[in-house]
């Protein structure tokens, strides 16, 4: 068993009396870190009453002065009262849901449409309390709404620079960071530092237990009293330098080795952690869950929960419905054109997979002769020659997608999901692609954030495939409702969403 102490200009203690003060001041924890965390976090709170509080009285006082209402003082109650309401609210909540955690903010990034969700209930209640009160007269309806469209701009980003500016402040060195041990074998601690920045861990590593492997030779006795030797020792270090936190990375398969790990160190005031090995790294959203009576570790929720699919379902209706009525000229347009330019229907139909590999028929606008699009699936190519001359200028500009709108209102499709592949494409490409499969697990759409990229197209090789399903995979992990706004938007003015399309 054998320890090390990070960064490595303390691993070799000096000679000097007052040197050696300093580096064990530098180890061990400050008197003051404590006040640091908390001021740190009070100030993103701050920061957020700070944003409510500017619109607020910004919005209240340009209203007066343009249409000289109540004298100054008024208006300056009226407003403090409206933002003390606000951000009590927000900051309540944010607290409760550990939103102003530094370990928090190290580890997630501004989530916009939380914050969006809790900027309309704090509203919604503000509407409530105003009814009880009878004070919504007291507010002039211009003030309201235009404080209420401000606000959340304003907030996201006051919440944006403050955070930035506190992860500046909890590099590895700070005083204000998370004290660390780490507890494993060698190989295992060597895997942790080289898949870690030390300045992107937002924690400080005051200390390092090796573990000893034990020799397979050795009988149980001596395996036993080797292991609890070297955990008695790391013990009595993680005592001495009172870290936050323990990490054991002994991997999961040492169930033994494990088991005697979380008995020793549930004895010290740290908080202990497991780390798998390396699936943590590839699934950093996991959390323990229960189902019923039965915990286990979850590594991946479904895609999109009731609310959310039903919320995703009216959009879908919505916009679907107002298309397909406004753009009916157009469609007709669309349909002489393609009587007109060459023999044959004007739709084009073909089985395609959707939400959880069920087939179904994409409508589209044909866009190839007739004998040509009835032939065995092959992948349109640039310049390719069964293209007709209408068909090319339909594809150019995406419009020979718009009869798929038929197939939201059947609810085969979504505006926005991963474009659905031809069958054959499908089984060739999730042989080959890791999770490709996984663009199943949501309704395809008639565009998506791969499209809106530029992966569209022809795919030449599995690379070009990759990068499509890269997309379609983080639109799946980060779907919003403002995530498919911003899509649909750049479907139409994105010169990208037209890249590679023929």
């Amino acid at each position: 068993m054998f320890h090390e102490r990070v960064p490595e200009t303390f691993q070799a203690l000096p000679t000097s009396a007052d040197r050696r003060r300093s580096v064990w001041s530098a180890l061990l924890p400050r008197r003051g870190r404590a006040f640091a965390r908390i001021a740190l976090s009070s100030s993103l709170a701050l920061a957020d009453i700070a944003a409510i509080l500017a619109v607020i009285l910004t919005v209240e006082f340009g209203y007066q002065v343009v249409f000289a209402g109540d004298s100054i003082w008024v208006t300056g109650f009226r407003s403090l009262r409206l933002a003390a309401l606000l951000g009590a609210i927000i900051v309540a909540t944010n607290a409760l849901r550990e939103d102003y955690s530094l370990d928090g903010i190290m580890a997630q990034k501004l989530n916009v449409q939380r914050m969006a969700s809790l900027w309309l209930v704090a509203w919604a209640a503000v509407l409530v309390v105003g009814f009880l009160t009878k004070t919504t007269n007291d507010y002039s309806r211009i003030v309201s709404i235009t404080a209420f469209l401000l606000g959340l701009p304003a907030l996201l980003a006051t919440r944006a620079a403050a955070t930035r500016l506190v992860r500046r402040s909890l590099v590895s060195g700070s005083a204000s960071a998370s004290r660390v041990h780490l507890v494993g074998y060698e190989e295992d601690i060597a895997r942790f530092y080289a898949s870690h920045e030390a300045d992107q861990l937002g924690s400080r590593i005051v200390g390092t237990s090796y573990l000893r492997r034990v020799d397979p030779g050795a009988d149980t006795v001596s395996r036993h009293d080797q292991l609890q030797e070297d955990l008695d020792l790391a013990v009595s270090v993680v005592r001495f330098l009172r870290p936050d936190d323990v990490f054991v990375l002994v991997p999961w398969t040492d169930t033994a080795e494990v088991e005697r790990c979380i008995d020793a160190f549930l004895r010290v005031p740290s908080a202990l952690h497991l780390r798998p090995g390396s699936v943590l790294d590839r699934f950093p959203d996991m959390q323990v869950a229960r189902v019923g009576g039965v915990s286990g570790i979850n590594i991946g929720r479904r895609p999109l929960n009731v609310a959310e699919i039903v919320l995703k379902r009216a959009l879908d209706l919505t916009v679907a419905a107002i298309a397909l009525v406004s753009l009916s000229p157009l469609l007709a347009a669309i349909a002489v054109a393609i009587k007109l330019d060459s023999p044959g229907p004007v739709f084009f139909r073909q089985k395609r997979y959707g939400f959880n590999q069920q087939p179904f028929g994409v409508f589209k606008f044909r866009s190839m002769r007739a004998d040509a699009a009835s032939a065995v699936f092959k992948q349109a190519t640039r310049n390719d020659s069964r293209i007709t001359q209408v068909g090319a200028i339909l594809r150019r500009t995406n419009l020979d997608e718009l009869p798929q709108l038929l197939n939201v209102l059947k609810g085969e499709m979504s505006l926005v999901g991963p474009r659905p592949h031809a069958l054959a494409h499908d089984r060739s490409f999730e042989r080959r692609i890791a999770l490709y499969a996984r663009r199943h697990n949501v309704r395809p759409g008639i565009t998506g954030w791969a499209q809106v990229n530029g992966y569209r197209g022809e795919t030449l090789t599995d690379l070009d495939m990759e990068r499509r399903v890269a997309c379609d995979l983080h639109y799946i992990d980060n779907w919003s409702i403002w995530f498919d706004m911003q899509i649909m938007i750049q479907t139409i003015v994105s010169r990208r969403a037209y890249k590679n399309a023929r």
